[in-house]
């Protein structure tokens, strides 16, 4: 429970941070609602979520490219099944991969791109009704802890951006050849550790 619950949310706040870098407009535009909505608290709270909508958008499409776990958790089939001309015997582990319905060129326009406005004015959400974005799985053995996932992302990331700017070190490359490749594991980590440089905001 412990490592479901928090080094999934430490991974995927990581790679949102790392998204961010790359794509310094969006981070900019993020920003400014954060610190629109925290300059009352000098700070972002958990009441404060609730109003950042661009914030939900951007944790979407992290969650989209980078889902922390991309092949879900094991499910069994109950019965013998027939799907898309494939015998499925009753009693087969099966596999989801939430990383391939996410990136597949059929359901989403440019997939690899890092794009968070394709989620506005969009029903997609966390839930797993739709399963074209899966990211906690669905149905009745989806992740029980959706809630307190999002919370240990968002709050996380919003007081990252609220009381810093970000940018690269010098003489690292440039934001958008910031290097994405992920590492081997049951939680997908970022390959090589993000080195970024962090401003104090006054």
């Amino acid at each position: 429970m412990f490592l479901a619950g928090s080094d999934t949310a430490s991974a995927a706040v990581v790679w949102a941070m790392t998204e961010l870098i790359r794509h310094p407009e969006i981070m900019k535009e993020l920003q400014k609602e954060i610190r629109e909505i925290g300059k009352e608290n000098l700070g972002i709270t958990e009441d404060d979520l609730g109003k950042m909508h661009y914030l939900k958008l951007v944790m979407k499409e992290t969650l989209r490219l980078h889902g922390p776990a991309p092949l879900l958790l094991p499910h069994e089939s109950i019965q013998d099944t027939k799907l898309l001309g494939y015998d499925i015997p009753a009693k087969t582990k099966v596999l989801v991969n939430a990383w391939a319905i996410a990136m597949d060129p059929l359901l989403w326009d440019e997939p690899d791109e890092f794009r968070p406005r394709r989620f506005l004015n969009s029903s997609l959400d966390y839930k797993g009704n739709n399963f074209e974005y899966i990211p906690f799985g669905t149905g009745r053995r989806k992740c029980p802890g959706i809630s307190f996932a999002i919370l240990t992302m968002e709050l996380p990331l919003a007081n990252l951006l609220y009381h810093f700017d970000w940018t690269m070190p010098n003489g690292a490359p440039k934001p958008e050849d910031l290097d994405i490749t992920e590492g081997f594991g049951i939680v997908t980590y970022k390959k090589d550790p993000l080195v970024v440089v962090a401003t104090p905001h006054i």
